[in-house]
């Protein structure tokens, strides 16, 4: 454990913060000082409100010497991916045509965040509209990875990423609709979480794609994934497809043993054409599992790629029918890139898009057949670690689009299924960047995910690795 306030865990700092023996306003203090240090190097924030924060905290401590406790992240200041609606707080969406939009509601999950305590410090960078995988943002700038400022985060929580990362936040809110939360969490070197669809309220946060949309928190650690998950999770009467699934005590999960539980290694797509340096961490991670007691197994899944092919297409067609209006009355306020995404979602036929939806529920019966015997798959969260900004960006040569292909090749197929899973700091690069490996779960069982993350993280040290400020 630090003793350092921002490079504490979640849980660390929130226990402190409870027992006195830090203040919330000392801790808002060292996370503001390290977020002016770093956010001139990483574009991360969208906005930073230190002054209301320090007043907050202040408020929280009061409270505190009181004997009011609001929650478990009483005094805790967190920043939010800037698409989680804050009433009469400025919502940008990482556009040009929400750069004014000020909301009148909270989102669900944002709200039982504050109930439990915590302190604003400002909102998060994203892509435009969250629709992008590599952390370009042409209205706002790239946000930059801090394990080498020259490579991309990952999107489209790519704020979210990389201010964990640096340590400028605790924690964040993301989103996952084609991997918006396992990708910077590989790419970033952080532990991600993509909840089941239906697990955490979407209600006042804003849509992308109805189907395929998740929240889900990024942080440090898994048990820190863990904290978060128990109070944003759960029914929401605003969010009709919210589910009433019961919840799991998932800071308990985080206790458990691997002793016992099944891990499957899929034979084909997810191990297939790997960059050198993923594929061994890959070998690495499975070795750490096997030896701390998991089963290790061979599967075979059905067709990845068609399970793929039919997540781009179900995202591109509820991308297109949410934006439909403002792709007709401003278009011009859109980056070339994500206009022409959008645009080509308008030209899916509605029978093609039903036949994918309704495809869903078998394609799933499948995956649960070819994963009846094992508790978790892993799986590398990307076939690459990050790119460079430069060679991923729109001007970035011909081979551009195929690699941002690649980039979700391996994070879509979870999507499409619904499925839940956890994305964990797995090892480095040579050249010093991450690598992050996801474990996919079924349905409604993050706890089982929380527990494989956290045992692995016992026994492992990359995700206390630091990036060092850029000279």
């Amino acid at each position: 454990m630090s003793t350092e306030p921002a490079l504490m865990t979640l849980t660390e700092v929130a226990r402190a913060i409870a027992m006195k023996q830090l203040s919330s306003h000392e801790v808002t203090r060292a996370l503001l000082q390290r977020i002016a240090q770093w956010q001139p190097h990483l574009n991360a924030f969208m906005s930073i409100e230190a002054e209301a924060a320090l007043k907050a905290a202040e408020t929280a401590d009061a409270e505190l010497a009181r004997g009011n406790v609001r929650g478990p992240l009483h005094g805790v200041p967190l920043a939010h991916k800037d698409m989680y609606y804050d009433a009469g707080k400025v919502a940008t969406c990482g556009s040009l045509i929400r750069r004014d939009f000020v909301p009148t509601v909270t989102s669900t999950a944002l709200q039982r965040l504050k109930d439990a305590g915590q302190v604003r410090l400002g909102t998060l960078h994203l892509a435009e509209f969250a629709y992008g995988p590599t952390g370009h943002n042409a209205h706002y700038g790239p946000v930059r990875n801090p394990w080498n400022v020259a490579h991309i985060t990952g999107g489209s929580s790519s704020g979210s990423g990389s201010a964990v990362a640096a340590r400028l936040t605790y924690a964040a809110l993301g989103s996952d609709t084609g991997g918006s939360i396992r990708m910077p969490a590989h790419f970033c070197g952080v532990t991600g979480l993509k909840t089941t669809v239906g697990r955490v309220s979407r209600a006042g946060a804003m849509p992308l794609s109805q189907s395929l949309d998740t929240v889900g928190p990024l942080a440090r650690t898994a048990e820190d994934c863990a904290l978060l998950l128990a109070l944003i999770a759960g029914a929401d009467p605003a969010d009709s497809t919210c589910s009433h699934e019961p919840l799991s005590d998932y800071v308990a999960a985080t206790k458990g043993s691997l002793k016992g539980l099944k891990v499957g290694v899929p034979a084909s797509f997810y191990v297939d054409d790997l960059d050198s340096e993923v594929a061994r961490v890959l070998d690495e991670t499975i070795a750490v599992l096997k030896h701390e007691g998991a089963d290790i197994v061979a599967v075979e899944l059905p067709d990845q790629r068609q399970l793929s092919s039919a997540s781009q297409l179900v995202l591109a067609a509820e991308a297109a029918a949410f934006h439909k209006r403002w792709m007709i009355e401003r278009p011009q306020d859109y980056s070339a890139q994500v206009l022409m995404r959008l645009q080509n979602g308008l030209a899916v036929p509605a029978i093609t898009y039903l036949e994918a939806m309704r495809w869903r529920g078998p394609a799933l019966a499948a995956h649960n057949a070819a994963t009846a015997g094992v508790d978790a798959v892993i799986a590398p969260a990307s076939p690459v670690p990050a790119p460079t900004i430069e060679e991923s960006d729109v001007g970035g040569g011909p081979n551009a689009p195929a690699l941002l292909q690649r980039l979700t090749l391996f994070t879509r197929p979870v999507n499409f299924l619904g499925l839940p899973s956890l994305t964990v700091p797995s090892g480095f690069t040579r050249s010093g960047l991450p690598v992050g490996m996801q474990l996919i779960g079924r349905s409604f069982d993050e706890a089982t995910l929380l527990t494989i993350g956290a045992a692995f993280q016992r026994v492992t040290d990359y995700h206390d690795r630091i990036p060092k400020l850029p000279s």
